[in-house]
């Protein structure tokens, strides 16, 4: 054998950790350096590591091969996350990076004529930078802050009566679904779920009394990718004044913008990927007409589910590294479902940028690229998924995801354990499913992470 061939029989030493698979056909992936991995690299097939770590060219390739068949990035995504609303001009300090202004209330000039802010809750100057940032990066007109994801939530669908219909996505986070269900309904609003990845099953759910249509793509847990544009359409097209959300947290706004695709709304937690440091619990909400605007606006001052200025500052701050930070989660996350995809003990992987994924050509069609999550079933019982959770060293076992640190649940017992059994079994939330936000970490410990933790599992394999 060459002193340069992969045994691909034997993972070569240092690399014990990678799943090692046959030269694949072109357009197939081939394993790299660390546990990465291009589409078609021959060069990738024959060196172990070394030279071709350091070959910038390859990088390149990579990087290129990784975005390959997807949409458009948006322009000027990085300069606009770093500058707009930013603007030094609008203090008097002509500071770089805005203050926090944590005043409850602001002096008037005389009764009723102000500076633009009057009491913290209606408006402050540092939610403010934030939300003009966020518009920006949605492409939209305007954008709210909110207290948390639920809270955004909330205030959406306050904008209903009694009696007015919601028709949901059937899988969704456990939170939407708890509202939704627990507490929507028991306010007189009546609650239809449907699966949106199918136009048909949607548009047979539509009424006469249906008000708004809420849409996460993908799904959590489930990753199942709805085709926004068709949705849209479909939901204006039978009663243009139905109101269309779209529940964009998995994504973030560097990777989709459900507005041009024709949602009325774009809704986030924004304690996961628009943030990205799992030290903020917020919700934001983007719109681009007027009417929409000035009733969340409204809603906002009135239920009063606001931010802290502090945490605006921490989130403004997370914008600005936003398009670093999800091009190494969709680097990371594509090594980790790769390998776990080739691994025996694992029983299936929904990640939608794998040509698996049964909407594969439409997330490449609808997104710029994938995030970091990734839904596995693990071969075996509920056991079998406990014990591989249990015996993760550098993921962390925890709700949440977005964050730079990786972690792993079981959603079955964990972020949708509110969703009723019956419920969870038709979506597939099995005991054996566990959900992963692959953080930022390096590729080669997340996948020895990830490989340990299942021989752990199955100890015979």
């Amino acid at each position: 054998m060459d002193a340069l061939t992969v045994d691909q029989s034997v993972p070569p030493p240092g690399l014990a950790t990678r799943n090692m698979r046959s030269a694949p056909p072109s357009n197939d992936f081939s394993p790299l350096r660390n546990g990465a991995y291009c589409f078609d690299c021959k060069r990738c097939r024959l060196v172990v590591g070394g030279t071709h770590a350091m070959d910038s060219k390859h990088k390149q390739h990579e990087q290129n091969d990784m975005f390959a068949g997807f949409a458009t990035a948006f322009k000027s995504f990085a300069t606009e996350a770093i500058h707009v609303g930013q603007e030094p001009e609008q203090w008097k300090s002509m500071a770089v990076v805005p203050p926090i202004s944590l005043s409850t209330t602001f002096k008037q000039f005389k009764p009723g004529q102000h500076a633009g802010f009057e009491y913290s809750r209606s408006g402050n100057p540092t939610r403010n930078c934030l939300e003009k940032a966020v518009a920006a990066l949605d492409g939209a007109q305007y954008c709210l802050a909110l207290a948390s994801g639920l809270a955004a939530t909330v205030t959406i669908t306050h904008m209903l009566k009694s009696g007015d219909g919601i028709v949901c996505m059937d899988d969704m986070y456990g939170g939407t679904n708890r509202y939704f269900q627990r507490i929507a309904r028991e306010l007189g609003l009546e609650v239809t779920f449907a699966n949106c990845t199918e136009p048909a099953l949607l548009k047979a759910a539509l009424k006469a009394n249906t008000k708004l249509v809420w849409i996460e793509t993908p799904t959590n847990p489930m990753m199942k990718v709805a085709d926004i544009k068709t949705c849209a359409e479909l939901v204006h097209e039978y009663n243009k004044d139905i109101v269309v959300v779209v529940d964009n947290t998995f994504m973030s706004a560097y990777f989709q913008r459900p507005l041009a695709l024709g949602a009325d709304i774009c809704m986030y937690s924004a304690t996961k990927y628009m943030n990205g440091h799992s030290d903020v619990v917020m919700g934001l909400v983007s719109v681009n007409r007027e009417d929409l605007y000035e009733r969340l606006k409204f809603l906002q001052n009135a239920l009063g589910g606001v931010p802290s200025p502090f945490d605006c500052y921490l989130v403004n701050r997370g914008l600005k590294t936003l398009h670093l930070r999800m091009e190494q989660h969709f680097k990371n996350a594509m090594a980790a479902a790769i390998f776990l995809e080739a691994d025996p003990r694992v029983e299936r992987v929904i990640y939608p940028g794998l040509p698996s994924h049964p909407q594969y050509e439409l997330m490449k069609r609808q997104c710029t690229g994938c995030p970091g999550m990734i839904t596995f079933n693990i071969k075996g019982k509920l056991e079998h998924a406990t014990t591989f959770l249990s015996s993760l060293k550098m993921f962390a076992v925890a709700e949440s995801l977005g964050g730079y640190e990786s972690l792993a649940e079981h959603p079955a017992i964990m972020t949708h354990a509110s969703v009723p059994e019956k419920e969870r079994s038709v979506l597939g939330i099995s005991d054996t499913l566990i959900r992963l936000s692959v953080g930022l970490e390096d590729e080669a410990d997340i996948i020895e992470d990830l490989n340990q933790a299942l021989g752990a599992a199955h100890p015979k394999n």
